[in-house]
């Protein structure tokens, strides 16, 4: 993976009615992970720190060719300790829960060619940005994502449902996890986002679409995103892990040597 290059940003706030931001994320290339915690303090962000630990964990020794296994046994070993976690603090206090969501990307060998891998849990999402379009890779784990599948409420109405925020898979269920997983063309991927739903609560995908297509440095997309949520209510912690695979980004005003090279260049015509 070393022929490919990455630009990244990442931001995150606690909002303006939280106490305590539970979410947590990750960038160390080519991981990237942000998790929204629940439970509240010492509870979510516990939970949601410990699946940072585990993927920066996977980072140090990671192994592109084995990455579904690797990302697989990542999430294994972090609902093990939030399990353990949430069992020793329900010991002392009954109906103490901590649990968390999970979006990931990692970049993996497939054959000699180099591709995401997108992984989630719960309703963090992962975005793309293609031919200038934004189209959501991830579908949510949620109550209203099940109405809406069955036709019983339309997406308008999820977005004041009152079981809006329940989801139904996580981190820490006793019932177990159940990733949902995606593999991606690299050169299908102009830009990648994941976020916490403290940034889809808040904005419109109309608006994330106009900040990820105008914004070219990473870093700064994410910080306008994080910032647009939180200025428009700022109901919940927000998080944007923002990710360019060099040579897609159009505006080339950032480090734009490097974003004139073609991805068939950088990764040596292998696509």
């Amino acid at each position: 993976m070393k022929n490919v290059d990455l630009h990244h940003g990442a931001a995150s706030d606690v909002g303006l009615v939280r106490k305590v931001n539970e979410d947590s994320f990750l960038v160390a290339p080519p991981v990237f992970v942000v998790a929204d915690g629940m439970g509240g303090h010492s509870g979510g962000d516990v939970a949601s720190q410990m699946v940072v630990e585990e993927f920066q964990r996977l980072a140090e020794s990671y192994d592109p060719t084995r990455g579904a296994e690797q990302v697989a046994d990542t999430f294994a070993r972090a609902q093990a300790r939030i399990i353990d976690f949430g069992n020793a603090h329900r010991a002392m206090t009954p109906g103490w829960h901590a649990g968390t969501t999970a979006v990931v990307a990692v970049l993996v060998d497939d054959n000699g060619v180099a591709k995401w891998l997108l992984a989630n849990l719960g309703d963090s999402r992962i975005y793309r940005i293609t031919d200038g379009s934004l189209e959501q890779i991830s579908v949510d784990h949620s109550v209203v994502q099940e109405l809406i599948d069955s036709g019983e409420i339309t997406a308008e109405e999820a977005a004041t449902h009152p079981e809006r925020h329940v989801i139904t898979r996580a981190l820490g269920s006793p019932e177990g996890i159940h990733p949902d997983f995606f593999l991606l063309p690299l050169g299908s991927v102009e830009r990648l986002l994941l976020c916490s739903d403290g940034v889809t609560g808040m904005i419109e995908d109309k608006e994330i679409e106009e900040i990820l297509e105008t914004v070219a440095d990473p870093r700064d997309a994410a910080d306008r995103l994080v910032r647009a949520a939180v200025a428009a209510g700022g109901r919940d912690n927000a998080t944007a892990v923002v990710v360019d695979v060099v040579g897609l980004v159009k505006d080339a005003s950032y480090d734009s040597q490097r974003q004139l090279e073609s991805l068939e260049s950088k990764l040596g015509g292998r696509l």
